[in-house]
């Protein structure tokens, strides 16, 4: 089994990221169950998404929050200096980090991999969200495609069109993008 955690703000769409990303893996024949884990949160609070998938029949059965991830996705990251995004992360996971720096620009406390995009650039480009609130969720699914190979594209595309409400095209036109533009040097 893989587990993916999502680090995000409340509005930036880290919930719906783990859910698209559930509904293109499961469209490739994987077990995914999403959920999120937040309270009573407000827009700009911190939120945690969750996502696991395994590629046998079974039915996954853990429902706790994740505590060892394969993956860890932050798609906020002022908020690597609020909380530690890489806490239980496991030995040589990949941290992928919506960001302008460069992955060795980014500090990690152990062995990581580490990729990163500027996922806030990409989604103002196409009008996702506003400059100030960008909605980054879909671009930052097309370079976690390109970066873990868990995905296909189409799959991405297709499941951006059954769960995505509102500028379908501008949205995939942010993950298509993301995952041409991610710099990963750690694989």
């Amino acid at each position: 089994m893989q587990e993916i955690r999502f680090h995000g703000r409340g509005g930036q769409g880290a919930v719906i990221a783990s859910k698209i990303l559930a509904a293109t893996l499961f469209k490739e024949g994987k077990k995914v169950l999403a959920y999120p884990q937040f309270g009573v949160e407000r827009r700009g609070a911190p939120v945690l998404a969750f996502l696991r998938v395994q590629d046998r029949q079974d039915e996954i059965t853990i429902r706790s929050g994740i505590y060892n991830p394969d993956f860890v996705v932050v798609l906020d990251p002022i908020l690597m200096g609020m909380i530690d995004v890489f806490d239980g992360m496991k030995q040589g996971g990949i941290a992928l980090i919506n960001s302008h720096l460069k992955p060795e620009e980014v500090p990690t406390p152990f062995s990581v991999k580490v990729a990163t995009v500027d996922a806030n650039s990409i989604a103002i480009k196409y009008g996702l969200g506003s400059k100030a609130q960008p909605i980054v969720n879909t671009a930052i699914l097309g370079a976690f495609i390109k970066v873990t190979g868990m995905g296909d594209m189409k799959s991405l595309l297709k499941a951006i069109e059954e769960e995505i409400p509102a500028k379908i095209e501008e949205n995939k036109k942010a993950a298509q993008e993301a995952y041409e533009k991610v710099i990963f040097t750690g694989g």
